[in-house]
């Protein structure tokens, strides 16, 4: 039994040196140490031994197996190490290669010039409103001096979901909602950015769906004269200090006086280019006064406030500023278009 039990730890140890992968390892360990084991096998026919030889018997048969683990466990931790070792020459990263470029996305060419103008605004003191997309037919159009039945609603082909749901027609509601929620007492001093929804033939110019930032300044001795300055400052800030403005009589309906606003063209300078209409002014935008029933329907004593408003389309002003023909490159999402304003 001496004899067997040395045999088998040689050959368990030769087995060992020469397992090529944990999976051959593993084979060894349980051919000779597992409950099935030769060792074990061997160590089943102790019984037969004498008293004095199971002793000596015993301890050998300790002393193979621990041979036979601790080579195991040698061979074991080497294997690792070169698995390692080839895991790493295997998926090595040379450094000394240029790195891939990641392709950065930028703002869209509308919502920078919206942030542009919210910048400007909220500098001066404005916060930014928002309000519902679908509106009801009372502060799109009543709550606006735009009574049922009234002419000016023409101006405004609307997409009705039912006889007093739309889609709002312009973010003129934000400021009636706006004005509700502070029950009569100024200042009330806000723009309203977001979408709007018309039904209009889309073409160069026009579009079914586009922008709208307005704003509204209401309190206590608010004259025209603020709103030209407050409107000068805006001009110059987005086209340029050289740009001058010109006020032009006008109707809106919640809106007395009225007037549209025009820039000087930069092409010609003023002289008449085919830009302008050989006019020299383009225009860019509605303004005017509250008229005094839009401020009573909110709540406020016109006797005591007043206000002006103001409304622009974003679209228009990044087409005059960066000589945009289309409105429609604005929504068709070409890449190409998007990337020469990556940076603006």
């Amino acid at each position: 039994m001496k004899e067997r039990l040395q045999t088998l730890k040689q050959e368990a140890l030769d087995q060992v040196n020469s397992a090529s992968d944990q999976r051959a390892l593993q084979d060894v360990k349980v051919y000779y140490l597992g409950k099935k084991g030769q060792i074990t096998d061997v160590l089943k026919g102790m019984g037969k031994l004498s008293k004095e030889e199971r002793p000596v018997v015993g301890q050998l048969a300790n002393e193979v197996r621990d041979e036979i683990t601790e080579a195991i466990e040698t061979k074991q931790q080497t294997l690792e190490k070169q698995a390692i070792e080839k895991q790493l020459q295997e998926e090595a990263v040379d450094v000394t290669l240029p790195g891939k470029p990641s392709q950065i996305g930028g703002s869209h060419l509308l919502m920078s010039v919206i942030r542009d103008i919210e910048d400007l605004f909220t500098s001066m003191g404005y916060q930014v409103a928002e309000g519902p997309e679908v509106e009801t037919d009372y502060y799109n159009f009543e709550a606006l001096n735009l009574p049922k039945g009234h002419p000016a609603r023409d101006m405004q082909d609307s997409f009705y979901i039912t006889e007093e749901l739309l889609m709002r027609t312009h973010t003129s509601p934000v400021q009636a909602r706006t004005m509700n929620k502070h029950e009569g007492k100024g200042p009330v001093k806000i723009i309203c950015p977001g979408k709007v929804y018309r039904r209009d033939t889309d073409d160069a110019t026009h579009s079914h769906q586009f922008t709208q930032i307005e704003g509204l300044y209401v309190d206590e001795n608010i004259r025209m004269s603020d709103l030209k300055g407050t409107l000068n400052v805006l001009a110059k800030h987005l086209f340029g200090e050289d740009r001058e403005i010109r006020l032009r009589p006008s109707f809106f309906p919640f809106t007395e006086p009225s007037v549209e606003m025009d820039i000087s063209c930069k092409v010609c300078g003023g002289d008449g280019c085919s830009v302008c209409k050989k006019t020299g002014w383009i225009e860019i935008l509605g303004a005017g006064l509250v008229h005094p029933n839009v401020l009573e329907m909110a709540g406020f004593d016109s006797n005591k406030y007043s206000g002006f408003a103001f409304g622009m389309g974003p679209e228009r002003i990044a087409m005059l500023k960066y000589g945009i023909e289309d409105i429609r490159h604005f929504y068709t999402n070409d890449v190409r278009f998007l990337k020469q304003f990556h940076r603006v």
